[in-house]
């Protein structure tokens, strides 16, 4: 049976700047615009129109999940984008280790970007505690960042974050966000932990170290983004097709877990404009031979559209554009079903995402063709394809591969 890719550049879309130009249109893009000649074009917002949508939830979207059901916050993609293994009902945070001074107030968010060697032995002083009957797990990633996940009977993620997100100002007393006792009881373990975490970091003797190099100490965690995990069908089940992921970024690892993808890791794929644009690449192509299913995320574009660097970002969709060429031409068409689009757009102006909707282009063997040329977001508003949603995606690919079921007689 034939094979699928869905090939994400984060943050692809854009808005015209006063020469009516947008990166992805100026950028030489052979590939990209072979693809669009070949296949099918037209426009998708992830959610649906207006709304702006974050890169978790667009993936959730367009992997045929519905995030106003299955999305309760990003602790638990950043938990499961960690490796953490998670159960139903864990309540997870996205965590920073910081500096503190003896009244919390907040001194550092970022602890001087404290080096994962050194994480790593301070993740051993959280992970494994236990309050009232709730076990915290800890795990840290890349250094200052980390993931907490709180496991027990009564717990809820409506909280609030202990990270005031600012400097200068004490750790938020973290609090219920409804009157239920379960949220109640999540903060006052929370507020219990982040004490109990200064006790035992305050003068660890890797803080004592950092201290004496004048470097701030890392004597506290600041939890943000609650959720809770949720009862998910695996993508396998969902879709009687065996996938994986190929990406750089936790969070979409994290999504990818979470429905039960296989995580391919490529040497160098980080997520940023310096990724590893051929690797991941390589990757696809021999996953094909294994997998069903892949999908791809490539971030940079994303990256330099939030620090609004117009030039990078073309260049970023350039090296993209080698990489699809690198893929085409080992790969079969009449095997290979490949949606080349966006999660959402990220405009220079903004540098935020924003609701226009962003350029897709559906690859493969028998697909309806239309007039359009060039892969852009001006050119695929032109396409047969029309205007969809990103819930559509798996649902056109299923039938292109013959994979649903006739509804009817």
């Amino acid at each position: 049976m034939k094979k699928c890719v869905i090939f994400i550049i984060d943050g692809l879309g854009d808005r015209p700047n006063e020469k009516g130009l947008t990166p992805l249109k100026e950028a030489k893009t052979p590939t990209m615009d072979r693809m669009a000649k070949e296949g099918i074009c037209g426009l998708m917002n992830a959610i649906d129109i207006g709304i702006r949508p974050g890169s978790d939830t667009a993936h959730l979207s367009i992997l045929g999940y519905n995030p106003y059901k299955v999305y309760t916050g990003r602790g638990p993609l950043e938990a499961y984008g960690v490796g953490l293994n998670l159960k139903e009902g864990d309540v997870a945070f996205r965590c920073n280790f910081a500096t503190v001074d003896e009244n919390f107030v907040v001194l550092d968010r970022r602890a001087g970007r404290i080096g994962p060697e050194e994480a790593k032995i301070l993740e051993k002083e959280i992970d494994g505690l236990e309050i009232d009957g709730v076990k915290v797990i800890f795990k840290s990633s890349n250094g200052y960042r980390g993931a907490l996940v709180l496991r027990g009977e009564g717990l809820s993620y409506k909280v609030s974050d202990g990270d005031p997100h600012k400097v200068g100002v004490k750790v938020n007393e973290i609090k219920p966000l409804d009157d239920s006792e379960e949220a109640k009881k999540t903060a006052e373990i929370l507020n219990k932990l982040l004490k109990i975490v200064y006790e035992r970091l305050n003068n660890h003797p890797i803080n004592i170290e950092r201290r004496k190099k004048g470097l701030p100490p890392a004597n506290i965690i600041l939890p943000r983004g609650a959720g809770i995990v949720p009862k998910i069908e695996k993508f396998s089940e969902k879709y009687n097709m065996r996938g994986a992921c190929i990406c750089g970024t936790g969070l979409i690892k994290g999504i990818a877990r979470m429905i039960g993808l296989d995580c391919i890791e490529v040497e160098g794929a980080n997520g940023t404009p310096n990724t590893n644009f051929m690797g991941k690449a390589k990757a696809l192509v021999e996953a094909l031979k294994e997998y069903d299913f892949v999908l791809v995320n490539v971030k940079g574009a994303d990256e330099a559209s939030h620090d609004g660097n117009y030039n990078l970002k073309k260049e970023v969709i350039e090296k993209i554009d080698k990489m699809l060429s690198y893929v085409l031409e080992h790969i079969n068409k009449d095997e290979v079903y490949f949606v080349l689009t966006g999660d959402h757009s990220t405009p220079i102006e903004m540098k935020d995402h924003s609701a226009d909707p962003v350029p897709i282009v559906i690859w493969g063997k028998s697909v309806r063709t239309d007039d359009v040329k060039e892969f852009n977001e001006f050119s695929c508003a032109k396409g047969a394809l029309h205007w969809i949603r990103g819930e559509h995606v798996m649902k056109i690919l299923l039938d292109l591969t013959g994979r649903n079921e006739k509804f009817g007689a």
